[in-house]
């Protein structure tokens, strides 16, 4: 089939037509004006030869004239990749000869250096592409431009986009002209520009209408002619915006926060993991007398705030709450948002107080207690962990035995008590450091109290992985040279030396990068990532940069601040003396132990999903699923209803769900932004916020770990095979425990978010490193080999140099 009419095309051709043609044929089926045309099939593309006649009488069944050829490959207009400008387009195309040519000067658009540059972005393999060429009538256009039926900035389905300009649209889209920018919303648009009022109207309804029956917000091209008539010339889903969260039957606009960043977690999370951590917060914010309805949008954990901003008695302490763990990102959103009469204080949270009042005396016993005697509670917290190391876990040999264990564990755990409070305790008191000693200490010199910091269990697993690589210094030929895979797969078959990693990874093996998702492989099934870091490790050369001595510098360096301030607060009062020094000795006796909660509940999580893939393969083996880790795009009622029918289990088979929701989730990998904040009708409110001002060179953000430092740049977005020369400046969207190891060679660390509490910033100080966070587009801003400068006393990072010619970015 090598030529087919614009209006003969049947749904589901895709793989024939192409992007352009498929969705073209979609808006003539709802019955829009589109002009007439025809698709020259991704078959004569194949092929490499076009039927001459077939092509030239369909041309001349339009009337001839002058017409638009518009490329329309399969991998074009998708909902994640749209492909725009990215293969050509000819205008006003006359006669025989210049549509031949026209259409194979399409044909050969695929092959440019940019579209492979756009397909590898996207993770589309060239050979799966095909190309199919669109033909249409054109029209004698008076003014044309572009649609959008949501802002593209930010992210608000209330407004609608219009950039329109005389003549071709082609010139907004090229961005060869100044047009005329229109932000539509429910009120009456002004007169002004190229478009009348009323065509403006018009091109919002026919938006919201396209918008309704396709299901997605869309990018539209249209124009209208010399009589006023409106033709649209495209329609295709906007591939820019963040999902919006889901329809909540609450009045009002609301406001979700985003948690994973929390943890140092930008990616998406699995159905299975998403439907884990709701319950593990539900649980954590209960033990805090809070309820907040947790919503995954687009992958990643939201919390519903808006209660908490609209009670009179949360809404200023929140603003405190954002600063302390969530960071100056949502604090400044919590901030702004405090003025807008949306979010205006209301009578009506006071229903929330008794579970409030009900966990205050265990907060106030537990918080106490720590203070009071904090190396039995630590001793405590310790000693949790060491009994959930040794328990012994027995799983069950049938897939419904090892199901009611795994929703059993759905259950909030209450054993986590005796890790809570001093973990609390322990932040609580670094919080109130800055005003208690405000006068007499920056927030710098605070920030390097807090280095050096003992009792953390990530910073003893970067330590104890250090010393894995003394030991493993005689086989540096062998690590350096093969591929961390290849090494992983080694150890897993039992082919490599003893250097101590079996004994790290049987005290660190549930650990990974982005380890709160029990989708994600732990470092015991997959010790890749580890073999990565021992090869950075292996690479330093400096004795006096070894970690454990600059680990040993940051401690004496804390301590000596320790007692320079508490004599500066003692010649201002004593009491006020003897308060700092109890305050200050207190946070570097409990701070450390931030990381100790999570840590205690990766137990859990480790056996939750070993249970899961052990469900998966008897699933695997019966023809249900594809792969036993497909368990990891189910939820557990869905994983329910497959596992109870025994008698025909083949009527509840997930397989094309879990291809979907395995299409989604690789997707949202390469989502690079994720916003901090969402209102419900889906705007990122940092776009609402005043732009921060740059000179080009420097970069703003918040200072975490104190220290000024140059090197060059390696910007890293993905840990597991990173590679970073000793002193270079890691620059990350963001960073968790599985991250931090890679701080052991890095001679500053630079992120996109974060908060200065939270794993990376802690670990950074704790190692003496200077560190800047929440520094917006880092990763794109800056190049791998740039020569920078970061200051973690001002926030800020300077560019010194341009990119040298090698800039590849580290996965």
């Amino acid at each position: 089939m090598d030529v087919l009419d614009l209006s003969a095309i049947n749904s589901g051709q895709r793989e024939l037509v192409g992007g352009k043609a498929d969705g073209l044929a979609a808006l003539i089926r709802l019955g829009e004006r589109v002009p007439d045309g025809f698709c020259v099939t991704t078959e004569v593309y194949s092929r490499g030869e076009m039927s001459r006649a077939e092509v030239l009488a369909a041309y001349w069944r339009l009337g001839g004239g002058p017409v638009a050829v518009r490329s329309s490959a399969t991998a074009e207009d998708l909902p994640d990749a749209s492909f725009a400008g990215q293969q050509d387009t000819f205008l006003a195309v006359e006669g025989d000869d210049e549509l031949l040519t026209a259409i194979r000067a399409c044909w050969d658009s695929l092959h440019t250096d940019r579209t492979r540059a756009y397909r590898e972005a996207a993770g589309i393999a060239h050979d799966t592409v095909r190309m199919a060429v669109v033909v249409q009538r054109m029209v004698d256009a008076e003014v044309a431009g572009v649609l959008f039926t949501a802002n593209p900035l930010t992210g608000s389905r209330s407004e609608s986009v219009v950039d329109a300009a005389p003549g071709l649209g082609t010139a907004v889209v090229d961005g060869a002209v100044e047009a005329d920018h229109y932000v539509l919303d429910s009120t009456d648009p002004e007169e002004r520009g190229c478009l009348i009022p009323a065509r403006l109207k018009e091109l919002r309804e026919v938006g919201e209408g396209l918008q309704r029956q396709l299901g997605a917000p869309q990018d539209i091209e249209w124009a209208y002619d010399r009589d006023g008539t409106l033709w649209l010339l495209q329609s295709r889903p906007i591939t820019t915006l963040f999902p919006a969260p889901p329809a909540s039957g609450k009045p009002g606009t609301r406001l979700y926060v985003e948690f994973g960043h929390v943890q140092g977690m930008l990616q998406p999370v699995t159905p299975m993991g998403m439907s884990t951590l709701k319950t593990l917060l539900d649980g954590m914010l209960a033990s805090f007398g809070m309820t907040v309805d947790i919503v995954d949008i687009g992958g990643r954990l939201y919390g519903d705030l808006t209660d908490v901003m609209r009670a009179p008695s949360t809404r200023q302490r929140l603003v405190k709450l954002m600063a302390v763990d969530f960071g100056p990102r949502a604090q400044a959103v919590v901030e702004h948002l405090l003025d807008d009469p949306r979010f205006a204080p209301v009578d009506g949270a006071r229903r929330r107080r008794a579970a409030t009042l009900a966990a205050g005396p265990k907060a106030v016993a537990g918080i106490l207690g720590a203070l009071a005697r904090p190396a039995a509670a630590r001793a405590r917290v310790f000693g949790t962990i060491e009994h959930l190391r040794q328990q012994p876990v027995v799983d069950p040999s049938t897939a419904p035995e090892l199901l009611a264990l795994v929703e059993e564990a759905e259950q909030p755990d209450t054993g986590l008590q005796a890790i809570t409070w001093p973990v609390v305790t322990g932040l609580l008191i670094g919080a109130a450091l800055p005003p208690l000693l405000k006068g007499i200490a920056s927030d710098d010199e605070i920030r390097t109290v807090l280095g050096g910091m003992p009792h953390n269990v990530t910073i003893e697993m970067d330590l104890a992985l250090w010393q894995v690589a003394q030991h493993a210094a005689p086989h540096r030929e062998l690590l350096l040279r093969a591929s961390p895979d290849e090494l992983a797969a080694a150890h897993l078959a039992g082919e490599l030396p003893d250097f101590g990693l079996a004994a790290f990874l049987d005290a660190y093996g549930q650990r990974s990068a982005a380890e709160i998702d029990i989708g994600v492989p732990r470092w015991s099934e997959d010790p890749a990532p580890v073999f990565a870091i021992l090869a950075n490790y292996l690479r330093g050369t400096d004795p006096d940069q070894a970690p454990d001595r600059r680990f040993e510098r940051a401690a004496a360096k804390a301590e000596a601040m320790l007692a320079e301030l508490v004599r500066r607060a003692r010649r201002t009062s004593p009491v006020r003396g003897r308060l700092a020094g109890f305050a200050l000795r207190r946070a570097r006796e409990l701070a450390g132990l931030r990381e100790a909660g999570k840590f205690a509940g990766l137990y859990a999580l480790r056996d939750r999903r070993r249970r899961l893939l052990l469900i998966g393969a008897e699933l695997q083996a019966k023809g249900l699923l594809e792969r036993a880790d497909d368990v990891k795009f189910l939820t557990p009622p869905e994983l329910r209803t497959v596992v109870d029918r025994d008698d025909d289990p083949h009527e509840t088979d997930l397989r094309e769900t879990v291809v979907g929701r395995r299409s989604e989730y690789v997707r949202e990998l390469r989502r690079r932004a994720v916003p901090v904040a969402l209102l419900s009708d889906g705007t990122d409110v940092e776009t609402l916020l005043p732009a921060r001002t740059s000179d080009g060179r420097t970069l703003t953000g918040t200072g975490a770990s104190t220290g000024r430092v140059s090197g060059r740049a390696r910007v890293v977005r993905d840990p597991a095979d990173a590679y970073v020369e000793p002193g270079e400046i890691l620059v990350a969207p963001t960073s968790d425990p599985g991250w931090t190891p890679l701080f052991l060679t890095a001679g500053g660390l630079v992120t996109e978010t974060g908060a200065v509490m939270a794993h990376g910033p802690t670990v950074a100080r704790e190692y003496g490193i200077p560190a800047v966070i929440c520094v917006p587009g880092a990763t794109e801003r800056i190049r791998t080999g740039q020569m920078i400068t970061i200051d973690g006393a001002t926030g800020t990072v300077t560019i010194d140099e341009p990119a040298t010619t090698n800039t590849a970015t580290t996965p």
